[in-house]
C-alpha cells in the first residue's frame, strides 16, 4: 500500500449500546488483496456495501481481523465467509465465546504481524473491555484500529463477563506510549488528538473511582444504589451499562483491598 487510506464500511447495526452502529475498516493493496477489520453483525446492507467497495477497488477479500468476540464485532463472520469463501478469519482466542461464531478461526497473538501488499499491521493485546481484545497498529502512519478500546463520545463499558478495569487502564497506557497520530474506533468518529484523549480517558476513570468510594463512605451499598448515586438523568436504556461500569470499579477496588462485599452489599474502609 503506497498510501494508507482505510475505507469505513458501516455495519448498519444501530442500537442503544452500538450508537450509530459499528465501523468496520477495509484496507486494500495494489496487489488486489484486501483486509477487513471487524465483521459486524451480518446485516445485508453491510455485506452489500463491502462487496461494492471490493468491486470498486478491484480487490478480493483475503483476511478478516476481529478485535474481539462480542457479537457486534464477530457475528457477521459466517455471512462474510459465505459471501467471500477465500477469506480467512483471525482473532485472539476466547474459549467458550469464539464457538458462537462457527468459522475456522486462526489465532492471533500479541505481536502477530499481518502482511498486506508490502505493508503490515501488528496485533496488540489490549484486554479490559474483553479478555481477547486486540487493537491493530499501523506504525508507518501512526494509526491504531482501536476496536472497543476507545470511543470518541461516551465511555467504553467494562462488562462483568470478561471485563477488567485494571487491565483496561494498563491497555490505555500501552497505547498512549505508542504515541499514535490517530485512533480509529469501532464506534463513532476518528480521534485525531490521541495523547490528549487517552490522558483524559484515564483521568475520567480515576474520577469515577473517587465517586464510587464517596458513595461507599456512608456505609454498605448495592451496585444499583451506587450507580443511582453517580449517574443522574441517564437514559434508562443505558442504565445496565452504567451498572456494569460501577461493578467494574468495585471489583477493581476489591482486588486492591479497598472495597469489600458481603451478600451483595459493598463497603469501603478507606475514605476517598
Amino acid at each position: 500500500m503506497q498510501t494508507f487510506t482505510p475505507i469505513v464500511v458501516p455495519a448498519h447495526n444501530p442500537g442503544p449500546l452500538t450508537g450509530d452502529g459499528n465501523n468496520t475498516y477495509l484496507l486494500t493493496a495494489t496487489t488486489g488483496a484486501a483486509v477487513l477489520i471487524d465483521a459486524g453483525q451480518g446485516r445485508p446492507e453491510h455485506l452489500d456495501l463491502l462487496g461494492a467497495h471490493l468491486r470498486q477497488c478491484r480487490a478480493r477479500l483475503e483476511r478478516v481481523l476481529v478485535t474481539h468476540a462480542h457479537s457486534d464485532h464477530a457475528m457477521g463472520a459466517t455471512s462474510i465467509r459465505d459471501a467471500h469463501p477465500h477469506a480467512t478469519f483471525h482473532k485472539k482466542a476466547w474459549p467458550g465465546q469464539d464457538e458462537r461464531f462457527p468459522v475456522d478461526w486462526q489465532a492471533l497473538h500479541d505481536g502477530s504481524r499481518i502482511e498486506l501488499g508490502g505493508d503490515s499491521l501488528v496485533a496488540l493485546h489490549t484486554p479490559g473491555h474483553s479478555p481477547d481484545h486486540v487493537a491493530f497498529w499501523h506504525e508507518r502512519s501512526g494509526t491504531l484500529f482501536a476496536g472497543d478500546l476507545v470511543m470518541a463520545t461516551g465511555s467504553v463499558m467494562i462488562p462483568s463477563r470478561g471485563g477488567d478495569l485494571g487491565e483496561y487502564l494498563v491497555s490505555l497506557e500501552r497505547i498512549r506510549a505508542l504515541q499514535p497520530t490517530r485512533l480509529l474506533p469501532a464506534h463513532g468518529p476518528a480521534i485525531h488528538e490521541p495523547e490528549r484523549f487517552l490522558r483524559r480517558s484515564i483521568e475520567h476513570r480515576l474520577v469515577r473511582e473517587g465517586q464510587v468510594l464517596t458513595a461507599l463512605a456512608s456505609g454498605p451499598r448495592t451496585v444499583r444504589a451506587v450507580t443511582e448515586s453517580i449517574y443522574h438523568g441517564l437514559t434508562p436504556a443505558l442504565m445496565p451499562a452504567a451498572h456494569e461500569t460501577v461493578r467494574a470499579h468495585l471489583e477493581k477496588l476489591r482486588r486492591e483491598g479497598r472495597a469489600f462485599v458481603e451478600d451483595g452489599q459493598w463497603s469501603a474502609d478507606v475514605a476517598p
